[in-house]
């Protein structure tokens, strides 16, 4: 996601909007726009070790954290009635804080599953997997149920390549030192995961190997993060028993049945290589070393919900080799992520209901009103699109549903149980269960377009095409993305070119390739595809050409769609800013210009320190450009920035015209 007159004001509204200590003034906006705008913010935010990355969006997140606290806190501190949600998460969330208990069990919570998963046979290998499946984690790869991409109002089972743990196949195949440097701490965690359930050394060793081993397979046959921007080549349908025979090595009526389907008539293989990848490691392994491979994934699984010898274990790779991170969360934050997940359209009914006014959803769905008519314009202004694409276009635009706030709708939570008796592990893993068997048990039942993919606490917002919807939790719509006392450059600057962003994601390299129904149709010309392609790969290689640290170029094909959306939410914002009462005025507000506002909001939502080790992860597995980069390569595109600051020839920022890309 991404996302933001000649009177004076007074000081006493400088606290709204944009902040002068966020800037720094021995910058140039025409030489860095981004140190400009947000160096002041930098410098005075030093790079907290238990981040590897923080920013203002993460100090958003920080503070909806810290709200949650305050209602967990109260809830955990008081007697409720056994079964209500109060004690659901009232008794999760102390589980989790009870770090006596956590230490004095040990390993013990785990043993009886080990033991279960170690006498798995390859006979049985279907069922064990689909026993990892619910929840646990996603041995040699993953399964769900969602709406079928070319039939959206029906329920689709997919199967997935997954099965690795460091994430990305190139944490596998790469050679660079730091790449090499995690899989060394990778292979370290696995050979102690393995001694703290009672492995002898030389075992332990033998077993972490084994597991690189075949997640290094696993890595081979992965597709890649810019192979999977294709939809296309991932809707592969097979029937069961075209399933069957295309990999045989694998019961797929017993696993689907130890998922609780019986009723699995048509699946979709994402990841065609992969799966014949799996199917030929299946029929290879030797069954002692589809035991360790397994028992690696349940011991990582639950690795973070044991005592602190697994947790700083679990840290050492995935936070600390990974990211960069140098200090663990403080237990409260571990603890609160359990309910706030596992529970969370529970949770996010407590968090609205004392933090979000009704004023800021009426103010939010103006202001989207306003951007949706004004991409409305600019589709109907387009130059490199036919008339028939747009017609297409528009009544795709005018069918997106928009979701503020939170659902109507109330998720049910009565099912799962919180027992205090059990160990904490248990409980988690209880509620993850819980989650699965909801997923897997929409198959054969139509979509629920009222559903909601995120919680209302979270600081984000998405667009799905499979639903056409665009969706704006009440976690996001706060400072400094939204403000109902900012003025509205402010606004517009920050929250409005979330809204633009999400609305143009729908128009994005795979958005585009979604109908206004949300199934995937072809509803272009074939001359309008090739254009947008041409301004598509434009844009892509301005990212390209970035260095984001040492001599590792950021990825402009991976980043494509969020790099669109920032593009298309910029200029749809201030499209619909400068038909505000501000926008077409040129009053001054403690010093700038109602753009200037609009621009400097927009990079301040992206102000971050960040680690070099984050910065090389994230150029890896995040489709979102660093935030540097979504503001000084996305900025150069638009003349009405270089016109507000002042930006000619000459200087860094400054782009020739002939080399910008306009594409919504």
């Amino acid at each position: 996601m991404a996302l933001m007159s000649a009177l004076m004001v007074s000081a006493g509204s400088l606290d709204k909007g944009v902040d002068r200590n966020n800037l720094d003034l021995a910058t140039a906006p025409g030489t860095d726009f981004y140190q400009y705008a947000c160096g002041g913010w930098m410098k005075s935010h030093p790079l907290d070790p238990q981040y590897a990355r923080f920013g203002t969006f993460d100090q958003m997140a920080e503070s909806s954290r810290e709200q949650l606290k305050e209602l967990v806190l109260n809830l955990s501190k008081q007697q409720n009635a056994k079964g209500t949600m109060a004690q659901k998460v009232g008794d999760i969330f102390n589980m989790g804080m009870d770090s006596t208990r956590l230490n004095s069990e040990g390993a013990k919570p785990l043993m009886k599953d080990i033991d279960f998963v170690k006498g798995v046979k390859k006979a049985t290998l279907p069922e064990m997997v689909a026993f990892m499946h619910m929840g646990i984690a996603s041995p040699f790869f993953d399964s769900g149920v969602m709406a079928d991409l070319k039939n959206s109002d029906v329920n689709l089972m997919y199967i997935q390549q997954s099965g690795m743990g460091l994430g990305d196949r190139d944490y596998y195949l790469d050679e660079d030192a730091n790449t090499k440097k995690v899989r060394e701490a990778y292979l370290t965690y696995a050979n102690k995961l393995f001694t703290f359930i009672g492995y002898k050394k030389s075992d332990a060793k033998k077993a972490a190997e084994t597991v690189l081993k075949i997640e290094k397979e696993l890595a081979k046959a992965t597709m890649t993060r810019e192979e999977q921007r294709d939809y296309s080549k991932q809707y592969n349908i097979f029937t069961l028993e075209e399933l069957q025979a295309q990999y045989p090595n694998f019961n797929w009526k017993s696993y689907f049945s130890g998922l609780g389907l019986n009723n699995v008539n048509r699946v979709c293989v994402s990841q065609l290589d992969f799966m014949k990848k799996v199917d030929e490691l299946i029929s290879t392994l030797k069954e002692k070393e589809i035991k360790e491979y397994l028992i690696f994934k349940y011991i990582d699984a639950a690795a973070p919900y044991l005592s602190d010898a697994f947790n700083e274990a679990n840290f050492d790779v995935y936070s600390r080799a990974l990211s960069g991170k140098q200090v663990m969360q403080p237990r409260w934050k571990r603890s609160l992520n359990v309910p706030n997940t596992l529970l969370g359209e529970g949770v996010g009914q407590l968090y609205v209901e004392k933090y979000f006014p009704a004023e800021s959803k009426k103010k939010m769905k103006q202001l989207v009103d306003n951007l949706r008519i004004a991409l409305g314009e600019r589709i109907a202004s387009l130059t490199w699109m036919s008339p028939k694409t747009k017609v297409n276009a528009l009544v795709k635009l005018n069918s997106f549903t928009v979701k503020i706030g939170y659902p109507d709708k109330w998720r049910d939570y009565s099912a799962v149980s919180v027992n205090p008796e059990l160990s904490y592990w248990e409980n988690v893993l209880a509620l993850k269960k819980f989650d699965a068997q909801f997923s897997y048990s929409q198959l054969g039942q139509p979509v629920n377009k009222d559903r909601w993919q995120m919680t209302p606490q979270t600081v984000n917002a998405y667009y799905d095409p499979s639903t056409n919807e665009i969706c704006f939790p009440a976690g996001i719509l706060q400072r400094p993305y939204f403000d109902p006392d900012a003025d509205d450059a402010c606004n517009y600057g920050a929250i409005g070119v979330v809204i633009g962003h999400e609305m143009t994601h729908g128009f994005d390299d795979q958005g585009r390739n979604f109908d206004q129904n949300g199934n995937m149709v072809d509803w272009w010309t074939e001359e309008d595809a090739k254009e947008f392609q041409k301004l598509a790969d434009k844009l892509g290689a301005q990212y390209s050409a970035e260095i984001v640290a040492d001599d590792v170029h950021a990825n402009g094909t991976f980043t494509m769609g969020e790099n669109i959306a920032d593009h298309g939410g910029l200029r749809v914002a201030y499209a619909a800013f400068k038909k505000t009462e501000q926008g077409k005025g040129n009053t001054l507000i403690d010093g700038f210009t109602p753009d200037q506002r609009f621009y400097l909001s927009y990079a301040n939502v992206w102000a971050a320190n960040i680690t070099k080790e984050e910065i090389l992860r994230r150029t890896k597995v995040d489709p979102h450009s660093l935030g540097k980069n979504r503001v000084n390569v996305a900025l150069r595109n638009l003349e009405t920035f270089f016109n507000a600051f002042g930006i000619k020839a000459g200087d860094a920022m400054f782009r020739a015209e002939e080399d910008r890309v306009s594409i919504w």
